[in-house]
């Protein structure tokens, strides 16, 4: 990357308001080619609003864009697509009935009105060959890993001729091979010279790929760093958070107390087996492993969505049956699900309506109509208690910023009052502020008494959170460490099955 380069794209003083909340506000920015830029912020800092200008689907208030000095607007996707500009997502959005080539030449009307297959699956191959990939061009897109899906949107890109490339979360869903494999397609990509703006919440991902890191805070810019100028992530995270951030994810030791719940030689047949432990209120116990340990699993089965086939589970020293999460949830168990727009939340339904969604009968009056004054006065002892961000409790949730949903799928749960509360992944997809806020509402409720499960697999984030951690390999538990005893050699060493380590299980 050469600092002294023209820039491919210019925003000047974009600004967007939507009502009361100022998105944005007189932010520029210049885009290289062949250079990757990093956009990072807070969830809520207009990082979204900034990148649906850029591609057309909103209008700026205020400013303007230049492609190579000339200004232009762009209305809609397809005049982004005319300017070379191109947004591919965390989650892909690929047609899973039509092959890899029709998927990568989907937005294409060169073909004429018939369509000549050949030339597409040769089109394709070359495209995928440019990118050091090897695809099925026939093969349907419904059988496609994440990580190839997303193979198939850069290459819908480049056979737009895309000369400047959105990549939003791109890595969020991704396993660290899968990532390492992305990483070499976005250097093949600026090697090619297309300008490449990379937004990301892992800041040693961000750091890693990006040769400028540019910050937002609040709908401002507030920095742009070239990466060889040696900025350290300390300064990043301050310049995001707007404040020192000293022990960001630091952890009280909560007072610990009866134990709350006891799991013996948990199994389920084909999937997870042996698994034994212990946790007591006020304690928090973390289940790392890689990816395929099947950690997810356990929490599916104490949940009851998908139960065990073996093994005792017992809740305050009585056995219990959970075959649904009904019962769950009856038994005092609930379970904080890492898929939070897919099957944690009703992103079009309020705040209020998705917090009391698995309480609601206890809302209903006499006639078995909702009382809504009490359910509105619930959701607004929760939005003050978790500080949720947003207008009122009557807001849909698919307008909050990913910080503020997760507090929105925590306080869900917590309003069905648990005994044990699981959370899997409860950061994925969040801001290093929205993060630390998790970490402390995580903190506060095992002092009040909570037992907490938190599997991750965010291996400084188990470290810091938990009191013990249970590690797990293809099914089988490896080991469970105190925090003492517990460093990332360690857990690493255990969950690549590299040592002897006996569970301490009921210990």
């Amino acid at each position: 990357m050469n600092p002294a380069s023209q820039p491919i794209m210019q925003l000047r003083r974009i600004s967007k308001r939507f009502g009361a909340t100022q998105a944005l506000d007189d932010v520029s920015l210049d885009i290289y080619p062949g250079e990757v830029q990093a956009l990072i912020g807070e969830n809520g800092a207009g990082k979204s609003t900034l990148i649906k200008i850029m591609t057309g689907i909103y209008q700026p208030d205020q400013g303007e864009m230049r492609l190579e000095g000339r200004p232009i607007k762009v209305r809609n996707s397809q005049e982004a697509q005319v300017y070379g500009i191109a947004a591919i997502y965390q989650e892909p959005m690929v047609f899973p009935d039509l092959n890899v080539a029709e998927n990568i030449f989907i937005s294409h009307r060169d073909f004429g009105p018939l369509v000549r297959w050949k030339e597409m699956h040769r089109r394709a191959e070359a495209i995928l060959a440019q990118l050091d990939v090897r695809l099925d061009v026939r093969q349907p897109a419904r059988g496609l890993t994440l990580a190839a899906q997303q193979v198939v949107e850069i290459a819908k890109a480049i056979s737009l001729d895309a000369r400047v490339l959105i990549m939003d979360e791109p890595t969020a869903s991704l396993s660290a091979h899968e990532v390492r494999q992305l990483f070499l397609l976005v250097e093949r990509l600026r090697k090619k010279g297309v300008a490449v703006l990379f937004i990301g919440h892992r800041l040693e991902e961000v750091f890693e790929i990006a040769d400028r890191i540019t910050i937002l805070r609040d709908g401002k810019l507030i920095a742009s760093h070239l990466a060889s100028e040696g900025v350290s992530a300390e300064q990043v995270i301050r310049e995001m958070v707007g404040r020192e951030v000293e022990e960001f994810f630091a952890k009280t030791t909560a007072e610990r107390g009866d134990i709350a719940l006891t799991v013996e030689n948990l199994g389920k047949r084909g999937v997870f087996s042996g698994i034994h432990f212990q946790v007591r209120r006020g304690e928090v116990l973390g289940f790392a492993g890689l990816v395929g340990s099947r950690r997810t699993d356990v929490g599916l089965a104490l949940f009851g969505i998908e139960p065990a086939d073996e093994g005792r589970i017992i809740l305050d020293g009585q056995e219990v049956e959970i075959r649904s999460s009904r019962q769950a949830l009856e038994h005092g168990v609930a379970y904080m699900s890492e898929d939070r727009r897919q099957l944690g939340l009703v992103l079009p339904m309020s705040i209020t309506a998705n917090i009391t969604l698995p309480t609601l009968r206890s809302y209903l009056n006499g006639l078995g109509l909702v009382q809504r004054q009490k359910e509105k006065s619930v959701a607004e002892k929760f939005k003050e208690r978790l500080s949720i961000r947003a207008p009122s409790v009557e807001a849909p949730v698919a307008q909050l910023s990913g910080g503020n949903q997760q507090k929105v799928m925590l306080a869900k749960w917590l309003n069905a009052g648990p005994k044990v509360l699981i959370l899997d992944e409860p950061t994925r997809g969040i801001d290093v502020g929205a993060k630390a806020e998790v970490h402390q509402l995580v903190d506060e409720l095992a002092e009040q008494g909570l037992a907490i499960i938190v599997i991750s697999s965010d291996l400084p984030e188990v470290l810091s959170m938990c009191d013990r951690i249970l590690v797990m390999r293809e099914g089988r538990q490896m080991g469970v460490f105190s925090r003492d005893e517990a460093t990332q050699e360690v857990i690493m060493t255990a969950a690549m099955g590299q040592n002897n380590a006996v569970a301490e299980g009921a210990s």
